[in-house]
């Protein structure tokens, strides 16, 4: 099993963080599909403030790639992922396309 820790901030609204909460209470089911599909076992979110942590334990054959390749090809996910785009905006150091930035463990117990 693989663990990736990826993070992300809201736009500083309160009335948009708790939307984007009430979404994350009733996530569509093709979403968690999806996520299993590609190879994503645990997935969570956590929040303070305007940031977000998402944790996700996968399989040994997850890679991000093959994530990134998979959401492409699918209508909902892009859906799911336009409607999350109103809530959320990329971390400033983020070099690549991806709103979600991985992030380095950098100690474990």
């Amino acid at each position: 099993m693989k663990r990736f820790c990826y993070t992300l901030d809201l736009k500083d609204n309160s009335k948009l963080k708790q939307e984007y909460i009430k979404h994350h209470s009733n996530v569509w089911p093709e979403i968690i599909n999806s996520l299993k599909e590609s190879g994503i076992i645990k997935a969570e979110i956590y929040n303070i403030g305007d940031r977000l942590f998402l944790l996700i334990d996968t399989n040994d054959e997850f890679t991000e790639e093959k994530k990134r390749k998979l959401d492409l090809k699918n209508s909902i996910v892009q859906k799911w992922e336009a409607l999350m785009s109103n809530y959320q905006k990329k971390i400033e150091f983020s070099k690549s396309e991806n709103k979600w930035v991985r992030m380095n463990k950098i100690f474990e117990l």
